[in-house]
């Protein structure tokens, strides 16, 4: 492949200790491509608030979910609170050209005006709690590319290393694949099996599969510079939705933890 230059990025991201530092490895990777990185606030009235989603988890999935959530979300902005000072991505972005935005709503009129105004041609979600709309994608005139940490069709969702753990040895890798207004379901354009190490915990998956997933979407960048990218269509599989009460009792007799005190420590690292 040549050394086409990249098309101008939009990079879509939601903060958390699970991808932290890939989504930063990734803008430090395209820093002179990026103009626009939007970052979505998780705790949005229209997500039902912080209270509004606690009280949602609880009741579908129960404490240990909260803990495994606590741990992602909420402790690495915790340990950038009590120790102020950017974190990995604002220090990716520091040197650079790209316009930070928070995103509330990605079909919304204030994220179209700075998507328009950024002359971004691509749209890249990288770890996003957000579903783009027809009309927001066609905004971008390349479309948009997703960054999902699993082996696409299967495990559809928010947390699929969680599906994966279950499912078992080579269950793991990364898919970069098109954006389209259904989750997780556009054509693959690269993908990639990552065999984990035993006992890897559902949070450790999460962070070594989106460390895997930056020189792979690297490549499918490249690929869509030159033209050359092949998107190999597939037919979605069941989406796989926040695990319940019983599919995480089922993991606790499969020994399949969700974190562990590395993970605690990973979090507190990340400093959102």
């Amino acid at each position: 492949m040549s050394g086409a230059p990249l098309p101008r990025i939009a990079l879509l991201t939601l903060a958390s200790a699970a991808s932290a530092g890939a989504v930063a490895a990734f803008a430090a990777r395209h820093r002179d491509s990026l103009a626009l990185v939007g970052l979505s606030n998780p705790y949005r009235r229209s997500a039902g608030g912080p209270l509004g989603q606690a009280w949602r988890h609880l009741r579908r999935s129960g404490p240990r979910l909260l803990g495994y959530l606590l741990v992602n979300m909420a402790l690495p902005r915790l340990a950038g609170l009590l120790s102020p000072g950017p974190g990995p991505l604002a220090r990716a972005l520091s040197d650079g050209a790209a316009r930070v935005v928070a995103v509330e709503d990605v079909n919304g009129p204030a994220f179209a005006e700075a998507l328009r105004a950024s002359g971004a041609e691509l749209i890249v979600t990288f770890h996003f709690d957000g579903i783009l709309s027809a009309e927001t994608l066609a905004l971008a005139p390349k479309g948009g590319i997703n960054v999902h940490p699993s082996l696409l069709p299967r495990h559809r969702g928010p947390i699929p290393t969680f599906w994966a753990g279950l499912e078992g040895n080579g269950a793991h890798g990364v898919t970069v694949h098109r954006l389209v207004p259904r989750i997780d379901a556009g054509a693959v354009l690269a993908q990639r099996a990552v065999p984990l190490p035993p006992g890897t915990t559902v949070s450790a998956a999460a962070r070594l599969l989106h460390e895997a997933a930056v020189p792979l979407a690297a490549e499918a960048l490249a690929r869509l510079a030159t033209g050359d990218a092949e998107e190999r269509p597939v037919e979605p599989l069941p989406y796989r939705p926040f695990p319940s009460r019983a599919a995480l009792r089922d993991a606790r007799r499969r020994g399949l933890r969700l974190v562990d005190a590395a993970d605690i420590r990973a979090a507190l690292r990340a400093r959102l």
